[in-house]
């Protein structure tokens, strides 16, 4: 056909111009761009903690069956998944927030389970071709109860899959793993924070809406990074609690030692948040090279999968290590800081948040959560009753139900039949006609009635739950206490109240030998007044610390540590930081850890002095084994103070004052055992002690002091369940005096000192000693104690919090000063 050359009409090339402003144009485009940022791409959701990339990359493992009970996968599969169906982005972006959930330096409880080379702090991971990935037990715990209408569904981009708006969230995870991400106009920075912590303030503020951010600061005393190290100073981070905004300074946690026979160095065991050892490394290297730190000649980074983190930072002699050690933290990332920006969506707009308005909106969601899920069983439940009752009317009835089915024509008149003679409903009369014969014996009636029983109980307790508000917000906390037990673990980072100044003056001329208390604390750190003046009258419990043992010093003198392994290790006092006279008070401000200043086999104790002449330390072991020693000065660093038995630990030390005391042994089984010290013949550093108390089979000493009178000592005890994981369960606390239990000679049974009930499997903490008690958490934070008891068998009160240890009023002379932490008795 040939082509036609008329031309086509005028009206056909006419033009539709449509005549917009530049700048409306712009601002709207730009609108839309910053609204799909903020709200698909950078900022968490306060009621999960989960970006959109991180919340559809769990959902999808989920649907996926990548569960922790099954096989890894390629780390391409979850990615490619989740881009087709509902990510609208490159898959670079959803493999970098994949690979995030398995870094254990970067959240504080990661949410996959990886393997292959997931990078370091200084290296990218490998592609997602070589790596393989699954969900972890924690990730299962946020994505559990999904497909119970717990949460509400949107449609995806394109319209043909659906998404969770929010995952259920088992876990605190905004808190918990903490958030970043920068939006257009807004960014968001939230610090990791401990598991435990933060449900301890959870279950708190379910129980006492009207709590107060001090009140919520008890248990949650400040953030808990992945990487450990210290925080110097803590009045950015309550601004941060109060206001959502605030900043705090991180610092490297480091010890100084020798690391050659003759040179001293610096070993850098934890790094700052977000801080690798390359990035630390390169910067002294800059500062040296331009002669602007001098003293170090050399750096090793000696890392490795079984030490961890080690930086050694080897000096010149002739250099003061804590002088170079301050030019490292000025000018190095050895300290950083950290700004908190808590900005999250909540109802779906952006707002700034505090501590207790991000724990708020978390337990809002979790009690819809669990009201929801409620509701839905209980559907099914009702569901299921409804289908058995009217199989249990067919079962009475069964020969005319046979009867009118065969007598009828047809299903469609054998259900109409059914549902007029037996009066049931079309789903119960559907049900029966699709049973089979084998559904119609004697057993299988039994079991139908069986059933039906246990769903209306079943029923019961769900309309009680979804009747009760305080029903309701207890299943919510108990829930939150198992997520606790299962997933929590210690804090790692050391909190410190004041500017954390490390330089200790290592032997300076100008110190002279002046009389002053070495003070050891519940959360390690160590330090020594500036001056002799009495500490006895001060209160121990105080904000985020609490004395645990202290003795009289010189400040050029030397004391020993004393460790669950029995062994005792020698410091020199000059190296612990001097309480300035205006902190000489029981949180040892300025403090430092005890790992920062000498290497442990176990955990301490108690410390001491080595003074020959007293009557010596007594000690008292796990298997009821006592012993009394008098300090030897030996030339060495390190020695035995007792020879233990195999699985046998030291549970409690004492400095003796007179050798008149009272020795003090409590067991797991609750049975207290006080007897004079001068029963006990003392020992050399060989010997192997003597029995101290008889022991039932399967028991052991959770607690052993000496007290110096009987009047005015009093024992503490903690009774719990042995399955729970230490410092998840808050237990039951008696307090009582012990001149109200009788004396028994050594090697004996002793007396019952708590009544233990149902659910209780022992003691779980125990304390005897001079003065009022004082405990504190985990956090170092005060608990308080109940009042005194009276009874000698009585059951115990339950605790606020869970309990880490307990002391004393230290000794205004050379004594007793000791605490025996929970942690030993494992």
């Amino acid at each position: 056909m040939a082509r036609s050359s008329k031309p086509a009409p005028e009206e056909d090339f006419e033009e539709h111009i449509l005549d917009t402003d530049v700048g409306d144009e712009m601002r709207t485009s730009f609108l839309e761009y910053a609204y799909s940022v903020i709200y698909s791409r950078a900022l968490p959701d306060a009621r999960d903690g989960l970006k959109p990339v991180q919340r559809r990359l769990l959902y999808t493992m989920d649907d996926m069956g990548l569960r922790s009970d099954r096989g890894h996968v390629k780390s391409a599969r979850p990615v490619g998944e989740v881009m087709g169906k509902l990510h609208p982005h490159g898959d670079s972006a959803i493999y970098d927030a994949l690979v995030r959930l398995v870094q254990p330096w970067s959240l504080r409880l990661p949410l996959a389970d990886g393997h292959g080379n997931f990078g370091s702090q200084d290296d990218p991971p490998a592609a997602m071709r070589y790596t393989e990935i699954r969900m972890n037990a924690a990730a299962e715990a946020m994505t559990a109860s999904i497909n119970e209408d717990t949460v509400d569904f949107r449609p995806n981009y394109d319209g043909r899959e659906t998404e969770p708006v929010v995952l259920p969230s088992a876990l605190p995870n905004l808190l918990v793993n903490g958030a970043s991400g920068i939006a257009v106009g807004m960014a968001t920075n939230i610090a990791p924070h401990n598991l435990i912590e933060v449900v301890q303030a959870l279950r708190h503020l379910l129980t006492t809406p009207t709590a107060d951010l001090d009140d919520l600061m008890r248990f949650i005393p400040g953030p808990d990074l992945p990487t450990g190290g210290k925080i110097v100073g803590l009045e950015g981070i309550r601004d941060a609690y109060a206001t959502g905004n605030g900043s705090f300074r991180m610092r490297a946690s480091t010890r100084i030692e020798n690391v050659t026979p003759r040179k001293k160095g610096i070993v850098v065991t934890e790094l700052p948040y977000n801080v690798g050892p390359e990035k630390v490394i390169e910067a002294i290297k800059k500062l040296v090279q331009a002669k602007k730190l001098q003293g170090i000649s050399d750096i090793k980074n000696l890392t490795d999968r079984h030490k961890g983190l080690q930086l050694v930072i080897e000096l010149k002699n002739g250099f003061i290590p804590e002088s170079i050690l301050e030019q490292l933290f000025k000018s190095t990332p050895m300290e950083s800081s950290f700004g908190i920006n808590a900005v999250a969506l909540v109802d779906g707009q952006p707002r700034t948040l505090g501590l207790k308005q991000m724990l708020e909106v978390y337990l809002g969601h979790r009690i819809d959560v669990v009201r929801r899920r409620t509701s839905f069983r209980r559907g099914k439940a009702a569901d299921r009753l409804h289908l058995l009752d009217g199989l249990m009317l067919a079962l009475v009835d069964i020969d005319e139900v046979i009867q009118l089915i065969r007598g009828s024509d047809n299903r469609t008149e054998a259900k109409e039949r059914l549902m007029s003679v037996f009066d049931l409903s079309e789903i119960q009369a559907t049900y029966i006609l699709d049973l089979t014969l084998g559904r119609l014996t004697k057993y299988d009636r039994i079991e139908v009635e069986k059933e039906i029983a246990e769903l209306r109980r079943v029923i019961e307790e769900l309309d009680a739950i979804l009747g009760d508000e305080k029903l309701l917000r207890k299943v919510v906390g108990d829930e939150l206490a198992e997520m606790a037990k299962t997933f929590g673990t210690p804090r790692r980072t050391v909190l410190l109240e004041s500017s954390g100044q490390t330089k200790t003056s290592a032997a300076p001329l100008e110190v002279a030998d002046d009389p002053c208390w070495a003070l050891l604390s519940t959360t390690g750190l160590l330090a020594r007044t500036s001056d002799d003046s009495p500490i006895g009258a001060v209160d121990r419990r105080v904000k985020h610390d609490t004395i645990v043992s202290a003795v009289r010093t010189t400040a050029r003198g030397e004391i020993g540590v004393i460790t669950a392994s029995g062994r005792v290790r020698r410091i020199n006092v000059l190296d612990l930081p001097a309480l300035p006279p205006t902190a000489q008070s029981p949180n040892l401000q300025g403090g430092l850890p005890l790992t920062e200043i000498v290497d442990l086999d176990a955990a301490p104790l108690a410390l001491m002095t080595f003074d020959e002449t007293g009557p010596g330390i007594a000690l008292g072991t796990r298997q009821g084994i006592v012993k009394r020693v008098r300090p030897e000065h030996l030339s060495r660093d390190e020695w035995d103070l007792i020879s233990l038995a195999d699985g046998d630990v030291v549970v409690g030390a004492a400095v003796l004052g007179t050798g008149d005391e009272q020795l003090a042994f409590v067991t797991s089984d609750a049975q207290l055992l006080y007897f004079s010290a001068s029963l006990v013949r003392p020992q050399g550093r060989s010997g192997g002690g003597v029995a101290g108390i008889k022991l039932a089979p399967g028991q052991r000493v959770v607690a052993f002091n000496a007290v110096s009178q009987v009047d005015g000592a009093h024992v503490v005890t903690v009774a719990g369940s042995d399955d729970a994981l230490p410092g998840t369960q808050t237990g039951a606390v008696k307090v009582s005096p012990l001149s109200i239990y009788p004396p028994k000679g050594r090697a004996t049974g002793g007396v019952r000192c708590q009544r233990l009930l149902k659910g209780e499997d022992g003691l779980l903490l125990a304390w005897v000693g001079d003065g009022p008690p004082m405990a504190s958490a985990t956090s170092g934070s005060p608990v308080d104690l109940p009042a005194v008891s009276d009874r000698r068998d009585g059951s115990g009160v339950p605790a606020a919090q869970p309990i880490a240890a307990v002391a004393g009023p230290p000794a205004a002379e050379p004594g007793v000063a000791v605490v025996t932490p929970s942690d030993v008795q494992d």
